[in-house]
């Protein structure tokens, strides 16, 4: 079926933003010729629109078809503005070329706001996108820059969703079959019924927790099973996580 390689918090123009590991991540993810990219925000540190202009230098050495969807540092100093001007949608779908996976990419950002909300208007265009894809049999890939569930070792609860139980409900109810975020810098995967929650780590920002180093995941989805990757930019592989592929059947 598809391999989508999911990257997140870039944060260029921080102070501990990486351009060398940037660099490097994005040749790896370019001699992997993944079916899709998916950027899951924090891609600029103040929204700031020089970091904009630089961020799109960056994205256009990706060799792949790409989504892009905004996080709480991006939407910072008018940066929302700035988004849509120069990576243009906030929300919105990407399907793989063989039409079998639909990428559903949604906007969590609030203006000068650490936290996330999706929204009635977007949770509602969330469903109607999902039921689509379901009655054609694709597997579904929701992207967000906010986790939904709260992410171990990674100190007080703060920014998740402000909307996070009612979306939960929609993605468990519509059948949701991946949920991909970023935000904390942390990789981790959870389980919920039918639906597999991942957050991915910082690519390209020092600031880690721990030991962590720079990394971004590898989703290998076939017809019969699941592959959850981590990808250490400087460093190894490890199989985050491994399952039977229920989601599309005959």
């Amino acid at each position: 079926m598809a391999i989508i390689a999911h990257l997140s918090d870039l944060h260029v123009g921080a102070i501990n933003f990486k351009e060398d590991i940037l660099f490097e991540a994005i040749k790896q993810v370019n001699n992997l010729n993944p079916d899709a990219v998916v950027i899951t925000g924090d891609i600029t540190e103040n929204g700031y629109y020089h970091e904009y202009l630089q961020v799109a230098e960056y994205l256009e050495l990706f060799e792949n078809p790409m989504m892009v969807v905004p996080g709480n540092h991006d939407s910072r100093h008018i940066g929302n503005e700035s988004f849509e001007e120069i990576i243009k949608h906030r929300h919105g779908t990407l399907s793989t070329n063989d039409g079998e996976i639909k990428i559903i990419g949604l906007d969590s950002s609030e203006p000068d706001l650490d936290y996330g909300k999706v929204g009635r208007s977007q949770q509602y265009w969330m469903e109607n996108e999902l039921r689509k894809a379901h009655k054609i049999k694709q597997y579904k890939v929701i992207a967000l820059h906010h986790h939904i569930i709260p992410v171990p070792k990674t100190g007080r609860e703060r920014n998740v969703l402000t909307d996070a139980g009612d979306i939960l409900q929609s993605l468990i109810y519509e059948n949701a079959d991946l949920v991909i975020s970023g935000h904390k810098h942390v990789p981790h995967v959870w389980h919920l019924e039918n639906t597999t929650f991942v957050t991915a780590g910082s690519v390209s920002s020092l600031k880690l927790r721990g030991k962590d180093i720079n990394s971004y995941n590898i989703y290998n989805i076939q017809e019969d099973k699941i592959e959850i990757k981590l990808k250490q930019v400087q460093g190894k592989n490890y199989l985050m996580a491994s399952y039977d592929n229920k989601c599309i059947l005959p």
